[in-house]
C-alpha cells in the first residue's frame, strides 16, 4: 500500500461518536476500525441525522433544496486536503443521505455505501421523496456494500452494473470474545455462583434490547418455543438485555418456563463476552432481524445458535453447522432445534468449534479489513 488515504466517513442514522449505544453505530465504529487495520483514516464528514421516523414530506423537501448547501459544507469541512473517497454507512427510506454523492462529486472522489436498502414499495408514500434519494445514492456509488444478502435483489435495477454490488459480511473484533471463551470454567463458576444456576444445567442464552416491535416479538416467540420443551430436562434460560418491555418479558417467561428463566440486565461488551462464555447455546428466532449481530458474538465466543431463518440471518449463522435456522413463525420448529442440541453435548461442542472457526476465518475485523483493501484496491482508491 503506497500513502495514508482518507475516508470522509458518513453515517445518516446515527453518527459513529453519538452517546447512545446501538447497534447500528457499532457497526458504523467497527468500519472505521476495519479502515484503520488498512492504513485508512476516517473523518467525520457530517453528523446530520437524516432519519424521518414519520414520513414528514414537508421536512424531506427541504433536505433536498437544502442538500448542494450540505454537501458544499460537508466538502469544506474536511479540510484542504479533502478525501480520497466518501463513505456512507447505512441509508434506506428513513435515512436516506441526501448530500453524500454530490459532495464526492466536489470532491473530484468516489462515492461509496454500505448497508443500503431500497423498497419498491415505499415509491409513492409517506417517505417517496427520501426513497427516491437512497436510488439515486445507490446509483451514483462505485460500490455498494451489502451486508445483508436480501438487499441485493431489490438495489441491482438501481445500478448499471452488477459488479459493482458486492456481498460484504457482518463482521466483528473476535477477540474480547475469543478471550472470554478461553476462560470458560471461571465464568461458568461466576455467573453459576452470582445468579443461582446449577453449573451442571445446560444454558441457554438469549440476547436482545426489551423496546417494542421485533425485539418483544422475538421474546414473544421464544417463550412460546420453551414452553413446549419437555419439563423433565435440566436447562435453564438467561436472558440479557433490558428496556421499557422489561416487565412484558419477564412475565413471558414466567407463565412459559417458570423459574427457568434468569434475568442479567444489560451488560456491556466485556460482561457479555463472560456470559457467551459461560452459556451452552444462544437461542433468538430473530423477528425482523437485519442480520444479527449477538449471534455474531455468540459464534466467535463457541457457541452454536438456534435462530429464525429471516433476514440476513443465513449470512451470520451456518445452517446445520454453526447452528439451526429454522422457518419464521414456526415455534415448533425452533423448540424442535432447541431440543436437539440439549441432548448432545459433543453436536453443541462441534457446532461451536465449528462457528469460531468461521467467524475468525471469515468474519473478524482482519478479514473485513482484506475485503476493503481488495476494495478500494479494485476501484483504484490503493
Amino acid at each position: 500500500m503506497s500513502a495514508r488515504r482518507v475516508a470522509a466517513f458518513y453515517a445518516p442514522l446515527k453518527p459513529p461518536d453519538h452517546p447512545a449505544p446501538s447497534g447500528d453505530r457499532r457497526i458504523a465504529r467497527l468500519f472505521r476500525d476495519a479502515f484503520a487495520a488498512i492504513d485508512v483514516e476516517t473523518r467525520l464528514a457530517s453528523r446530520l441525522r437524516s432519519r424521518d421516523a414519520a414520513g414528514d414530506a414537508r421536512r424531506q423537501a427541504r433536505l433536498a433544496a437544502l442538500s448542494p448547501y450540505l454537501a458544499r459544507r460537508a466538502a469544506r469541512g474536511l479540510g484542504p486536503d479533502g478525501a480520497d473517497f466518501w463513505f456512507t454507512y447505512h441509508l434506506y427510506y428513513k435515512a436516506p443521505d441526501w448530500f453524500g454523492p454530490e459532495a464526492a462529486a466536489l470532491l473530484g472522489v468516489p462515492y461509496l455505501v454500505a448497508e443500503a436498502s431500497y423498497a419498491p414499495k415505499r415509491a409513492g408514500g409517506p417517505w417517496d421523496l427520501s426513497h427516491r434519494r437512497v436510488a439515486h445514492a445507490v446509483g451514483q456509488a462505485a460500490a455498494v456494500l451489502c451486508l445483508n444478502p436480501n438487499d441485493i435483489a431489490c438495489l441491482a435495477p438501481l445500478v448499471d452494473d452488477p459488479s459493482r454490488l458486492i456481498a460484504f459480511p457482518p463482521f466483528l473484533d473476535v477477540s474480547p470474545y475469543a478471550d472470554a471463551a478461553r476462560r470458560r470454567q471461571d465464568a461458568r463458576a461466576r455467573i453459576a455462583a452470582t445468579a443461582g444456576l446449577p453449573a451442571d444445567a445446560v444454558w441457554l442464552l438469549a440476547v436482545g434490547m426489551m423496546r417494542p416491535g421485533d425485539k418483544t416479538a422475538s421474546f414473544a416467540a421464544l417463550a412460546r418455543a420453551l414452553a413446549r420443551l419437555q419439563t423433565d430436562r435440566d436447562w435453564r434460560l438467561i436472558v440479557v438485555g433490558d428496556g421499557d418491555k422489561r416487565a412484558d418479558v419477564e412475565k413471558a417467561f414466567a407463565e412459559a418456563v417458570g423459574d427457568r428463566a434468569v434475568f442479567a440486565g444489560a451488560l456491556d461488551e466485556s460482561g457479555l463476552a463472560g456470559y457467551y462464555a459461560a452459556a451452552d447455546a444462544m437461542v433468538w428466532p430473530a423477528h425482523g432481524e437485519a442480520f444479527g449481530m449477538a449471534m455474531l458474538e455468540a459464534q466467535a465466543s463457541g457457541l452454536p445458535v438456534v435462530a429464525g431463518d429471516v433476514g440476513g440471518v443465513s449470512a451470520v449463522v451456518a445452517d446445520g453447522q454453526s447452528g439451526h435456522l429454522t422457518a419464521a413463525g414456526d415455534d415448533g420448529a425452533f423448540a424442535a432445534a432447541v431440543d436437539r442440541l440439549l441432548d448432545d453435548d459433543e453436536r453443541r461442542r462441534a457446532m461451536g468449534d465449528a462457528g469460531a472457526l468461521r467467524v475468525a476465518k471469515n468474519q473478524s475485523l482482519a478479514a473485513a479489513g482484506r475485503r476493503l483493501e481488495g476494495i478500494l484496491e479494485g476501484i483504484g482508491i490503493l
